[in-house]
């Protein structure tokens, strides 16, 4: 009974201790990251202790928020013209709506419509993407490997199901244009992991769901460095580093680094 008692004095130490470090990780407002504790109890009284800082919290998300907001409104209006050009040239290739909406996974599993042009003809069957997906995830082929097909990406190179005018939209990122609006409703920021449909998330093993823990962006660290050059696995990674490095420079350099990936064929995706 005596030795009972040890083993629960014992984990009531090291959750006293594991809270005030918590409370240490949350006191500085100049931190990017809010603490999380999770204590669990396994048989024979072993306490397992998990400490982690997720994606950003506090003043850092609010000024990240506020950016987002400021600069997809202004890129809204500014843009204006195009995304009236580019709307009449949809409605004019190919029958059907202009917007596509599309579910995604977005923050913490959320699911939410992510708005596009639409760049793919009104009957276009997703089976077709799904194999694909499946095969690139499951394989954790590289995006470049032979097979997989030259430069391919989680979209498809050379998809039959893309309109005349969709081809040069989804070239340039065009099509990308209306997810400013999923940033001002605050479903998605402009720099952060590329957000997943959810038969992929459905192939994820568990570490790949860490790239949900922050919101979506219209354009990311995996789509400015290495967008065509690395495996599924790899660009998971590259997500899970910008989540744990993100910060306001950071987000600068990725917004100012992708126009040049667009024109170089990685751009955001």
């Amino acid at each position: 009974m005596l030795h009972g008692h040890r083993k629960l004095m014992w984990v009531c130490c090291v959750m006293a201790m594991a809270a005030a470090v918590l409370l240490f990780l949350n006191h500085g407002e100049g931190l990017p990251y809010k603490a999380s504790l999770e204590v669990s109890i396994l048989s024979g009284g072993i306490a397992v202790l998990a400490l982690s800082r997720p994606a950003a919290g506090g003043r850092r998300r609010l000024w990240k928020r506020l950016f987002d907001v400021t600069i997809s409104a202004l890129a809204l209006v500014v843009l204006a013209p195009l995304m009236a050009a580019i709307a009449v040239a949809v409605r004019l290739d190919s029958p059907g709506p202009i917007l596509y909406r599309q579910e995604r996974v977005g923050e913490n599993g959320r699911p939410f419509v992510m708005l596009k042009f639409r760049s793919m003809r009104v009957d276009a069957d997703p089976a077709l993407h799904m194999a694909h997906v499946a095969k690139l995830i499951g394989g954790n082929l590289r995006l470049n490997e032979p097979g997989n097909g030259s430069g391919e990406t989680l979209k498809m190179r050379n998809d039959p199901r893309i309109t005349r005018v969709g081809r040069v939209l989804r070239k340039l990122s065009l099509d990308e244009l209306p997810q400013l609006v999923n940033v001002l409703r605050g479903e998605m920021s402009l720099v952060g992991p590329r957000p997943p449909l959810p038969y992929e998330v459905a192939l994820y093993r568990d570490w790949h769901r860490r790239r949900l823990e922050a919101l979506p962006g219209i354009t990311g660290l995996w789509q400015v460095e290495a967008r065509n050059r690395v495996s599924f696995d790899e660009m998971v990674r590259l997500d899970l580093r910008y989540i744990e490095e993100q910060s306001f420079w950071l987000d600068l350099k990725i917004l100012a680094r992708t126009p040049l990936a667009v024109l170089s064929g990685r751009g955001a995706g």
